[in-house]
């Protein structure tokens, strides 16, 4: 009966998210049937009880005031959530709903729900507030100010895209809150992995500005918490469609973080902008920010798994990470309106797993970006199922990448092995196996450019047959004699 009490507190303080008087009514009739005393909703929370606090259980419903410290222990995986983070939303009224939205942590969370994994097999921790001088570890105290200055505004916004309510900050505090402490109690032992659903994203928040969506940089404060706790070495993969500008600018010079980065960025025309791959570290730290480009969209499971082969592992694994971090966007899932990339929930899992062999286990993922609610929902489902222990369904060893995939591959390999010597044998390999296909594909593209290189204004006037013969359009026969 115990077992069951705390199951169904759980499952009460998720229908204070979605506000389903069924489970209200189970959870009045279990306090009948297991004989004890009947509290009220306003009893209980009149005695703190039940307040929004995250997935808060209570030990013993109707006859203790506190709630579970910590449930987590050194053989579980952990989930962060408050659903005060729900309250974080855009007031002003568009046509088209704002893509980071509170919905996405529901969508998500009934998945793991269905799935029986939240609650069921994780466990929550409780939520806390991040103090204002852990965020000035990672930010300047102008940016935590103004991000608390949100808090007496209706509605307000940093940038365009970036909102603010007045709740943004409390949400914001939350998110960097749970962050620390589930990276605090994976690298202590505490817990074996864990998840942080948390809301809003925090990659592009940088040292002084809000932006992107993201008010506090979530990955950097729990990495900055791992290192307070005893981690030397702290890897962050980043594997959101946008490149992280944020995370990279805190720690762009700073030999103790590695962050690696997979991104859409076709030569800097792809939001942020950033994330080049000559764009290494600086002030001594180059080689401890490794960027992976993609030169253009619908980029799928292949490409980021080879990618992951030749570059993230061979890299990570010569740093030789305490603690690994991933900042999981998944708007690089298929589906995602702004992505517009290929990878399946199967792909996520796979690098989930490929990571997970780093650092002991001790892995810690961050929820990012990912707005198409079903390609976010499964995709976070699929990764929590492999730090449950679950092997990924699919295989997806031998990948055969795209050329262009391939090409930023090399590129990156050519700059990152000046400062990894090891990646040299490898680049090397993969320009025999794979260079004369380059080759060919780069005559290719030569001759079709080729074709079309008669001024335009012939294409009007007396130059009118011989622009169409440059072009492509009309051919010439020549008849022998």
């Amino acid at each position: 009966m115990e077992g069951l009490s705390a199951r169904i507190n759980v499952y009460f303080s998720l229908c204070m998210v979605w506000g389903d008087p069924a489970l209200l009514e189970l959870m009045f009739w279990h306090g009948k049937l297991s004989g004890r005393k009947i509290l009220t909703i306003d009893q209980l929370m009149g005695r703190g009880m039940i307040r929004i606090n995250g997935w808060c259980m209570c030990k013993h419903l109707g006859e203790s005031d506190s709630c579970s410290p910590n449930l987590t222990s050194n053989n579980s995986t952990a989930v962060g959530f408050d659903e005060r983070m729900l309250l974080h939303s855009e007031v002003e009224m568009k046509s088209h709903p704002h893509p980071e939205r509170p919905d996405r942590l529901r969508a998500i969370a009934a998945s793991l729900t269905t799935a029986g994994i939240f609650p069921g097999k994780c466990y929550p921790i409780l939520a806390r507030e991040i103090t204002r001088e852990e965020l000035q570890m990672v930010h300047s105290l102008e940016h935590v100010e103004t991000v608390e200055l949100t808090s007496r505004i209706l509605s307000s916004y940093f940038t365009p895209d970036t909102y603010a309510n007045e709740h943004s900050a409390l949400a914001a505090r939350l998110a960097a809150g749970l962050c620390a402490d589930l990276a605090s109690a994976i690298f202590s032992g505490r817990a074996k992995n864990g998840f942080a659903l948390v809301r809003p994203p925090g990659h592009h928040a940088g040292v002084s500005q809000a932006m992107g969506f993201c008010l506090h940089n979530n990955a950097a404060v729990a990495a900055l918490a791992s290192q307070v706790s005893g981690a030397k070495r702290v890897l962050i993969v980043d594997w959101d469609v946008h490149h992280g500008n944020g995370t990279q600018e805190i720690f762009e010079q700073n030999k103790s973080v590695l962050y690696i980065s997979l991104h859409r960025h076709e030569g800097g025309n792809f939001y942020p902008g950033t994330g080049a791959s000559h764009e290494v570290g600086s002030m001594g730290a180059e080689g401890y920010c490794v960027n992976i480009p993609w030169s253009r969209g619908g980029v799928g499971d292949n490409d980021y798994i080879f990618a992951f082969q030749h570059v993230v592992l061979p890299i990570a694994s010569e740093f030789a990470p305490d603690f690994t971090i991933i900042s999981a966007g998944f708007d690089a899932a298929r589906g995602d309106p702004l992505g517009c990339c290929d990878v399946t929930p199967a792909g996520f899992a796979k690098m989930t797993d490929m990571l997970n062999v780093l650092s002991g286990g001790k892995l810690l993922v961050i929820l990012e970006g990912g707005y198409n609610l079903r390609s976010i929902s499964s995709s976070a489902t699929a990764v929590i199922k492999v730090l449950l222990g679950e092997t990924p369904g699919c295989e997806l060893d031998n990948c055969l990448p795209s050329k262009a995939g391939l090409r930023t591959v090399l590129e990156v390999l050519k700059i990152q092995m000046n400062f990894w010597p090891t990646l040299a044998s490898t680049l090397t390999k993969l320009e025999s196996e794979w260079g004369s296909c380059l080759v060919e594909n780069r005559k290719k593209h030569t001759k079709k450019r080729r074709r079309a290189v008669a001024p335009k204004p012939w294409k009007w006037g007396r130059k009118t047959l011989l622009y169409q013969l440059l072009s492509g359009h009309l051919r010439y026969k020549s008849k022998r004699i």
